[in-house]
């Protein structure tokens, strides 16, 4: 059965969090990582084509597509219309930190290197309405939260994915209904690799003005909101 859904938020450790949860032997991902199906184009059929994947899993199945976290409050309906009950997950990061990494991957993707970026670049990237959207966590949430009860919906910090992973890994098993790993074995998983890291690049000083002009104040709303202390990402 369709039991769950990853919904981002991009450069904020889904792929490494689908590396791990794909491994509990209760846990299904017929579709693999990021199935892009609610962010595009659909109808009756293809959503009943796409409900049919989960419908003859024994197990807790489910998706994780970072983009999701951005859909219209209209698709965020037509999912809850296919399953009330659906557990959701979202992984949020500092958004100065995520916004940096994020214009590094377009950077790759153009096939550039980080001496032809000018600050210019890097600036444009950074205001572009697809960045700040997907680095508005509160707003991500306040759709969803529309449509869906808040306690389906699980808020994780990337910072866990250092700090303590076995702790959120175990979060989410919990969240998602299915039992619990011993922390060793979770080890033995590789929760503590890196997965599909990005180059690493330092943020350049010129551009840190620019991110926190950006983002400042949205993490200190953000923080209001989810009733979470965020003061670290104000340092960082």
């Amino acid at each position: 059965m369709w039991s769950f859904l990853g919904i981002g938020a991009q450069k904020a450790g889904t792929t490494w969090l689908y590396s791990q949860l794909e491994r509990h032997l209760q846990l299904a991902f017929p579709l693999g990582k990021e199935a892009h199906f609610w962010d595009r184009p659909h109808n009756a059929t293809a959503i009943a084509g796409y409900l049919s994947q989960f419908a003859n899993n024994a197990d807790v199945a489910g998706e994780m597509t970072p983009s999701y976290a951005t859909l219209p409050i209209s698709v965020v309906r037509e999912i809850h219309a296919c399953n009330p009950h659906l557990r959701l997950i979202y992984l949020i990061r500092n958004p100065i930190d995520r916004a940096w990494s994020s214009a590094l991957m377009a950077l790759q993707r153009a096939q550039m290197t980080l001496d032809e970026a000018s600050d210019a670049w890097f600036s444009d990237h950074f205001h572009s309405a697809a960045s700040r959207k997907r680095g508005d966590y509160q707003a991500c949430l306040q759709t969803w939260r529309e449509v869906f009860p808040k306690q389906q919906m699980l808020v994780l910090r990337f910072e866990q994915i250092t700090n303590e992973p076995e702790v959120l890994i175990n979060r989410c098993f919990q969240h998602l209904g299915v039992a619990p790993l011993d922390p060793e074995q979770l080890r033995q998983h590789g929760c503590r690799e890196k997965i599909f890291a990005g180059p690493g690049y330092p943020l350049r000083p010129s551009l840190k003005p620019v991110l926190q002009n950006l983002y400042e104040d949205k993490i200190k709303i953000l923080a209001r909101y989810l009733d979470m202390d965020l003061d670290a990402w104000l340092d960082d």
